[in-house]
């Protein structure tokens, strides 16, 4: 798979740090990012920031990584946001699987339990991954609502 032409990127505050360190990585491999915020590691209330990212990234056509501290909470509201699924990634495995079984359009990433090295390695896995298709597809369809 090539890599996606623009990627959403959205974060409260214990994931801007992580967050402003892929949409480098992210930037200098040529791919246009989106970043809906947050811009600073003021507190802030992370549901509204991921959804207005979810939809972004649904308005868009293209995928999106949501940053907390540990990525359950963003990935949590982002599955409320019909169309969207989201996954919490924290390993090579879990970033594959997120999109070849489970057709995933968004990643969630924790700041504050991933290692900067490891989520760019993860960030690449799950940004270059296809969706196998085959038997995976009925039970992605039944995901919906």
């Amino acid at each position: 798979m090539q890599l996606p032409p623009r990627v959403v990127l959205a974060a409260d505050h214990a994931g801007f740090p992580l967050k402003e360190i892929v949409k480098k990585h992210l930037s200098d491999q040529g791919i246009d990012i989106l970043d809906v915020g947050t811009f600073s590691e003021e507190s802030v209330d992370y549901p509204a920031i991921i959804r207005k990212g979810c939809a972004a990234a649904l308005e868009q056509g293209c995928p999106a990584i949501v940053f907390g501290g540990s990525g359950n909470g963003e990935a949590m509201a982002a599955n409320k946001v019909r169309g969207i699924r989201a996954a919490v990634v924290y390993s090579d495995e879990t970033a594959t699987l997120a999109r070849a079984h489970n057709d995933a359009n968004v990643m969630s990433l924790g700041g504050r339990l991933t290692k900067p090295k490891d989520a760019l390695h993860f960030v690449d896995i799950f940004l270059s991954t296809d969706f196998e298709g085959g038997r995976h597809v009925r039970r992605i369809e039944d995901l919906e609502p």
